[in-house]
């Protein structure tokens, strides 16, 4: 016997590009936490009740993938609702930068706060995801910039996967600022992240992959190049914020190296493009830190979807750029901010966000094999994931095969 078995549910595998994979009256079985069997109901293997030793009815409500938030920075001190006034009164995220604030700013109060705090307030901010179906989630180091405050930012996502229903990918992004204490001397900081900061935090394990931010505000592509070489010598992933405000180059670099994404290009070339594709490197966009800052260059959707760049949607959950806390949200923004169309946002935050983190291969869609991580929606169709705002029709989610949350 099986499990589990979900039986009279509408079924969004999101399994192949271009539709929902749709199994309409399906069902889906368990074993061990992973989809043993998944079809239409009228094509099980025997009667329902000798398939499974729990049986659940869905009552004709929609089935897909758990959502996957693949672009966060949930741990961080403070919060810069100055700046968002700022913003509004004609000041640029740069020029607020280049005077001390945005990501400075954060660094100042992610140092000035207790592992303690720092937890509580990112599991506040993790809530209403886990709400809307998130079960997997990156969190981004980057405001500690030294060696303690890196570790500690690291340690603390570590513990939020032990206090809640979700699996944390961890990131290294110490190439996100120079720090106070290196003002005038990046390639000194460099020097500094790829000699101190990522050996002592492989060291202690914390490290999944690794990330930097190429930009005229923050590091050069040539700067970059020396993190992903010290990546590298640990067998480590990489991933890039690239062409957010200006193309420098860095979509070619993160291709160059394989990355598993690369993220924000609003300013991405067409040659950004065909490296993205060549590489098998996924367009992670990210609509809340556009609407935020008010920006109005596109990243180039029909070029990505003409090279067959994957194209995946995270929150961005930030202080300073996107303080935003939904992925249905984000699903909506990508549609009518930048055209994605409903199925290819619900495929940017399920198959396409596995697949920016390393997890396509047991994330992501609903097939056989697969990690039985799903939601249980109550909706008609799978576009309304997409059309309505400040509405939640998650009913339950399911991780490995077991109910974690129940609204």
């Amino acid at each position: 016997m099986w499990d589990a078995l979900w039986i009279d549910v509408d079924i969004a595998t999101c399994a192949t590009p271009g539709d929902y994979g749709r199994i309409e009256n399906g069902a889906i079985g368990v074993q061990d936490g992973r989809i043993t069997w998944i079809g239409p109901r009228g094509e099980l293997p025997g009667p329902v009740e000798g398939l499974a030793a729990v049986l659940h009815e869905g009552e004709q409500k929609w089935v897909t993938p758990a959502l996957i938030d693949c672009h966060t920075h949930l741990v961080h001190g403070g919060q810069r609702a100055g700046e968002f006034e700022q913003r509004l009164s004609g000041e640029s995220y740069a020029d607020i930068a280049r005077a001390g604030g945005g990501i400075r700013s954060t660094v100042a109060a992610t140092r000035a706060a207790g592992e303690a705090d720092l937890l509580g307030a990112a599991l506040r901010r993790l809530k209403p995801l886990i709400a809307e179906g998130v079960t997997v989630i990156e969190i981004k180091s980057g405001y500690g910039l030294d060696l303690q405050n890196e570790l500690k930012m690291l340690r603390v996502a570590r513990a939020i996967e032990r206090q809640a229903p979700v699996e944390v990918v961890t990131t290294f992004l110490a190439a996100h600022a120079v720090p106070p204490e290196f003002d005038g001397d990046s390639d000194g900081y460099i020097d500094f992240v790829c000699d101190e900061l990522l050996p002592g935090a492989v060291e202690q394990g914390l490290v999944d992959q690794v990330d930097a931010f190429c930009e005229t505000i923050a590091f050069s592509p040539a700067q970059v190049e020396r993190v992903f070489e010290a990546a590298k010598l640990f067998n480590l992933p990489v991933k890039l914020h690239a062409e957010q405000l200006s193309n420098c180059g860095g979509a070619e670099l993160a291709a160059r190296f394989g990355a598993l994404s690369a993220d924000h290009l609003e300013y991405l070339s067409a040659a950004g493009v065909r490296a993205m594709a060549k590489a098998g490197t996924v367009a992670v966009l990210l609509p809340g830190a556009f609407y935020t800052l008010g920006e109005t260059r596109h990243p180039p959707v029909a070029r990505l979807r003409g090279e067959g760049v994957p194209i995946a949607l995270a929150s961005d959950c930030n202080p300073g750029s996107s303080p935003m806390t939904s992925l249905l949200l984000a699903m909506n923004m990508g549609c009518v901010l930048f055209g994605l169309t409903p199925v290819e946002a619900l495929a940017g935050v399920t198959r396409n966000a596995a697949r920016a983190l390393g997890l396509g291969d047991r994330r992501g869609t609903l097939e056989t094999g697969k990690a039985a991580d799903f939601v249980i929606w109550d909706i008609e169709e799978p576009a309304e994931l997409a059309y309505r705002l400040g509405f939640n029709p998650c009913v339950e989610v399911i991780r490995a095969g077991a109910p974690t949350l129940v609204r």
